[in-house]
């Protein structure tokens, strides 16, 4: 399974979105910079399908970018 590492960047598939990964616990993951520029923002960790962990930045819907740490 792959894990989010802090200090990593990680980026989506089709390269939208890219985020720097400052802290995280089991469960969740801080992002250094959120991706509109505001501040940290911290997300929920899920399993994708591959199983790995993932975190979708812009919220949860049909064609919502996914960040995996893969």
């Amino acid at each position: 399974m792959s894990k989010f590492e802090v200090g990593k960047t990680y980026s989506t598939s089709d390269d939208i979105i890219s985020a720097t990964i400052a802290k995280r616990t089991a469960k969740t993951v801080t992002l250094a910079k959120a991706p509109e520029g505001n501040g940290q923002t911290t997300f929920r960790i899920a399993i994708d399908y591959k199983g790995a962990e993932c975190f979708n930045p812009w919220g949860s819907y049909s064609m919502a970018p996914q960040i995996a740490a893969n």
